[in-house]
């Protein structure tokens, strides 16, 4: 078997990361042929291992994406959603995982852009949110060019299928299938009943105009503050060229790990 070529992300000033990633190195040498992290690096890697938690992921998911490399996720954090293995079960399965007939996962991403300037990539969400002094937000929404009804409320998140188990799902949005090509709008306390979130095909592109806003209304996307936004500005929401492809953990599906780190269908006590 040809050893597969591996950049290894990890943050190894911490030390139980670099507990885990001294581990991978030792039990992964049979298969894996382990790359300096480098620009150059990434043009001849076939794999990336990340540690850490679901924040890691998300930050090396848009770069990777970019650069067509599978991801391979490594919990070391508290829930892990995203990432699909511990150690022990990326050792077990390192002949399938870094093999030619790899497991997959291709998750689509967003292209979140402010007026006419270059698009930050999503790979869970994009939030605006009220900021201070906390006063009602009021939000032009249209689809496809056709507007729909204004929303007054706290904001809006506009996520991916991934994304969709993250700030979404505690507002109310429902979970989707992280390989289904859509996208989410869910509102963040919106003031109205009548309000629900809405699916979209992957196709829709979403611009939301700021008709009311406070002094710190803010763009996050992914958990880090991209800009304020001001009354007039428009925020635009489409699917990215670009996609991630995460590998699978072949002893676990998104189901499983929906019942086990979400605790999904429950019952109370």
């Amino acid at each position: 078997m040809t050893k597969c070529h591996v950049i290894l992300l990890a943050d190894r000033s911490r030390p139980h990361i670099d507990e885990t990633a001294s581990k991978l190195e030792t039990a992964l040498a049979d298969v894996v042929d382990f790359l300096p992290h480098s620009e150059v690096a990434m043009g001849d890697a076939q794999r990336a291992i990340a540690i850490g938690g679901d924040g890691t992921l998300i930050t090396h998911g848009p770069t990777l994406a970019k650069h067509g490399i599978p991801l391979v996720g490594v919990n070391s954090g508290k829930l892990g959603f995203l990432a699909k293995f511990d150690a022990a079960s990326l050792i077990e399965h390192r002949e399938v995982v870094f093999g030619e007939s790899t497991p997959t996962l291709e998750v689509m991403l967003l292209d979140i852009s402010v007026d006419e300037k270059p698009a930050t990539i999503a790979m869970n969400e994009a939030m605006i949110t009220a900021g201070y002094p906390f006063e009602i937000l009021e939000l032009g929404l249209s689809i496809n060019g056709i507007p729909a009804p204004p929303l007054r409320g706290d904001g809006i998140i506009v996520s991916t299928p991934t994304g969709s188990t993250a700030h979404s799902a505690s507002f109310g949005g429902p979970i989707v299938d992280p390989s289904a090509k859509a996208f989410i709008l869910t509102p963040i306390a919106a003031h109205s009943l009548a309000v629900r979130p809405i699916v979209l095909d992957a196709a829709a592109v979403v611009t939301v105009d700021i008709l009311q806003a406070n002094d710190q209304t803010s763009l996050v996307i992914d958990g880090k503050v991209i800009c304020t936004l001001h009354k007039g500005m428009q925020v635009h929401a489409k699917r990215s060229e670009y996609s991630l492809s995460i590998v699978c953990n072949p002893s676990s599906t998104f189901w499983n790990a929906l019942v086990d780190k979400l605790h999904w269908a429950a019952p109370p006590g």
